[in-house]
């Protein structure tokens, strides 16, 4: 797993002193907490039972950063991510893409052919569709997490079941691993946002998260994206989510090339409120780089990180 966090110095400066703690949701082992570890590893973690805890333990202050999966490359966009981007205020202030890598876990002792049902949460399980339908008389059971359906199988000792989990959570949990690499694509990728409460302007941003709105009319979603067209601002995400009260009105989130708080961001988006119903900035922030060839030095050669 190779990724790294593009967050700006200014916001871990202004942190340095403190004692860090990362939320993310699920139990060690989980994804999300390798995406926190890498961020910083001499951070301390916190579990969180779901996604919304996530937020709220930021909000709090029993966070000070929460790391979040938004989508994946075979099984699409986390969409429950997006709504609490919007029912809370906190800020998108990093970005990071994880190599996911899932395996088939087993209690010690347990053989393939004794396996009876299968644990995972559901990105899970749509990420080794084509795995799961070669195992027809097994049945899959949607959970909470990842490594949580690793812990289940140790904490109920369950011989006739298995998880769809990391290679850590075996370790965490104590599993064997009956298959590796089960996931329908090798490059399977899950994007994360980190989310902190509002902060000064990071100066290496390049890329916008905005949620908006526009009248059921013809031609409104198009001239509002047009702000951006006209600005020569590439258009790196779009998706639309369902206004709740307002059946069949739309709110669209769009991941956009450019830093808001440049002139050009500042004009785009002044231009989008002449056609929007609503407009909101989620975050300003610098976006995932694939990692360089300093990554592949030796270690006592590569440049420390950011603190």
């Amino acid at each position: 797993m190779v990724y790294a966090w593009h967050t700006a110095s200014k916001l871990h400066s202004c942190r340095e002193a403190l004692n860090v703690q990362i939320a993310y949701q699920g139990e060690p082992g989980a994804y999300s907490e390798a995406a926190a570890e890498q961020f910083r590893p001499s951070a301390d973690r916190l579990p969180c039972a779901s996604f919304q805890e996530v937020f709220h333990s930021v909000e709090a202050g029993d966070a000070v950063f929460g790391v979040i999966p938004i989508e994946n490359s075979i099984g699409g966009t986390i969409h429950g991510n997006y709504d609490l981007l919007l029912e809370h205020e906190l800020s998108i202030v990093g970005e990071s893409q994880l190599q996911i890598v899932h395996n088939l876990l087993a209690y010690p002792g347990a053989k393939i052919e004794e396996i009876r049902q299968v644990y995972s949460h559901t990105q899970g399980l749509a990420q080794c569709e084509r795995f799961l339908r070669s195992m027809p008389d097994r049945k899959v059971v949607a959970t909470y997490d990842t490594a949580g359906s690793a812990k289940m199988i140790r904490d109920q000792k369950l011989r006739d079941t298995a998880a769809i989990a990391s290679e850590r959570a075996a370790e965490v949990f104590g599993l064997s691993i009956l298959e590796k690499s089960i996931q329908d694509f090798s490059h399977n990728l899950t994007r994360f946002l980190l989310v902190a409460s509002a902060t000064e302007p990071i100066e290496t941003a390049d890329k916008t998260t905005v949620v908006f709105s526009v009248p059921n009319k013809a031609g409104a979603l198009f001239k509002a994206l047009s702000v951006f067209a006209l600005r020569d601002i590439d258009l790196l995400k779009l998706e639309s989510r369902p206004i709740r009260g307002k059946p069949w009105e739309y709110l669209f989130y769009v991941d956009l090339g450019m830093n808001c708080n440049e002139v050009t961001g500042v004009r785009a988006l002044s231009h989008l409120n002449e056609f929007a119903s609503s407009v909101r900035t989620l975050g300003t922030y610098p976006s995932w780089k694939e990692p360089s060839s300093e990554k592949t030095k030796p270690k006592d050669s590569q440049p420390r990180p950011s603190a």
